[in-house]
């Protein structure tokens, strides 16, 4: 009995479900942050062992465990289709940020646990989830045809929540590894549970560490308070300006006007989305009315990420003669980061009272702008509207991933689409990190629909049992 090709990848997909989740299990077990003061180096050896053995098995060729420059190890793979075919690449990730604190875990961060439809666990949807989904979409591509119908190529970093540039290093020092005509980055997800999305934008980012020094050590406050230079003063009212009452972020000479031209981002679900306390609400508003979107995809946002005083827990009634913080900015595409970042320094010396200032730069990243009129970008679209069955939206990415930057670089002709299991339920990063199982299948589909469609098959023509 014949049907559509559409409908056989549709049932290939829902058939492997099963082994997926089998596979996110084995994946999620191995605790993979590559940064051995944290976990075991044997644990991301094992991860890339793991990945390169599933991706063998799903049918891809000349699959190679190779060491980047920074140590990580990614897995790379291609398999070669008709002549007149283009080349996809297939990216995503092994790696995963620490568990954190186990206790604030429902079920064991190490362990896919299944709860209330979700399936939990660190890395179960950034980015494990989506390493699953490419490998159900390869598995169904290739047991609905029994051939590859274009040229599929596969990297899965080791590296990429370290921010080290390994992956980055070694695709320049051999391009042919990430030679293609698109790439399908799955490290990012959609706005909403069901919702398919493309991310079109990503911000660029640096942090800067600045240090107020005063005085050579701490003065009791009771006999100098008031006279004595207090560093954490001087840090704390420059952190202050670099936002306005509405929360805007107001580094002088940065512009903070941008607009946001996709999809718009509901407040009442951001709040939830973010768990935004009673009586508190998202910063939007402000200059021209900012919304949600444009706060997040089209403006600048300087964030305290931490600072160096005494906790509470060693309070001593003393003048802090040293104190330090530790400050992100994130700029939307088109922004020079390293001009902003240049920017900052200059702002948070400026508004330091007093105190000698030292400022360092920590991170620099590019942000990046997709391509939309290619015809990997219109194919896929195409996939994601008939996997999900609604209507693209496009969506910026609050954080950066400097690998897209470099890979269209690299290969400048190459298409660059960005999208993944992720949703806001999936608290990446988080404790109880988890992924939806349909959003999974959805993305697995969407990926076999596109690999299908770039080749040139007519998703509704029908092909034997």
């Amino acid at each position: 009995m014949s049907a559509s090709l559409a409908d056989r990848l549709a049932a290939a997909v829902e058939t492997g479900m099963a082994r997926g989740r089998d596979d996110l299990a084995r994946l999620v077990a191995l605790r993979s942050v590559a940064n051995p003061a944290i976990e075991p180096a044997s644990e991301c050896a094992a991860s890339a062992a793991l990945v390169a053995s599933l991706l063998a098995e799903a049918g891809v060729d000349g699959v190679e465990q190779i060491e980047a420059p920074d140590g990580s190890i990614a897995v790379v793979g291609r398999s070669t289709g008709p002549a007149d075919r283009p080349c996809v690449l297939l990216y995503s990730h092994h790696d995963v940020v620490p568990a954190g604190d186990h206790d604030a875990w429902s079920t064991p961060p190490w362990e896919l646990t299944e709860r209330q439809g979700r399936w939990f666990g660190r890395g179960a949807a950034d980015c494990k989830g989506n390493l699953v989904a490419t490998l159900l979409a390869l598995r169904a591509v290739r047991s609905v045809l029994g051939e590859w119908p274009l040229e599929v190529a596969v990297v899965c970093e080791g590296s990429e929540e370290q921010s080290s540039g390994g992956m980055e290093a070694l695709a320049r020092e051999r391009p042919e590894l990430v030679r293609c005509d698109a790439f399908v980055l799955a490290d990012t997800g959609n706005v909403e549970l069901g919702v398919p999305t493309l991310t079109t934008s990503l911000r660029g980012t640096g942090s800067v560490l600045v240090t107020v020094r005063t005085m050579a050590h701490p003065a009791h406050s009771g006999m100098y308070g008031g006279a004595a230079p207090d560093a954490l003063q001087s840090l704390l009212t420059a952190l202050a300006s670099l936002r306005d009452a509405d929360g805007e972020t107001t580094i002088d000479g940065l512009d903070h006007e941008g607009t946001w031209d996709g999809a718009e981002f509901d407040e009442e679900r951001f709040a939830r989305d973010a768990a935004v306390v009673p009586g508190v609400a998202p910063l939007a508003g402000g200059r021209g009315g900012a919304g949600v979107a444009d706060r997040l995809w089209a403006r600048p946002a300087a964030t305290v990420l931490a600072i160096d005083c005494p906790p509470v827990s060693q309070v001593t009634a003393a003048v802090q003669g040293e104190a330090r913080a530790v400050v992100n900015l994130r700029v939307p595409a088109g922004t020079d980061p390293k001009a902003a970042q240049e920017l900052l320094v200059a702002h948070l010396r400026r508004h330091a009272p007093y105190g000698q200032v030292e400022i360092r730069p920590v991170s620099l990243g590019q942000g990046f702008r997709a391509r939309t009129d290619g015809p990997g970008y219109a194919a896929m679209s195409r996939a994601m509207e008939r996997a999900f069955g609604r209507e693209v939206v496009t969506a910026g990415q609050g954080g950066s991933i400097p690998l897209a930057t470099a890979l269209a670089e690299i290969v400048p002709d190459a298409e660059v689409m960005l999208l993944g299991v992720e949703e806001p339920a999936s608290r990446i990063h988080g404790p109880d990190e988890s992924v939806h199982p349909d959003e999974l299948r959805r993305t697995a589909l969407a990926q076999a629909l596109f690999l299908v469609e770039l080749a040139g098959l007519d998703p509704d023509a029908e092909v034997g049992p």
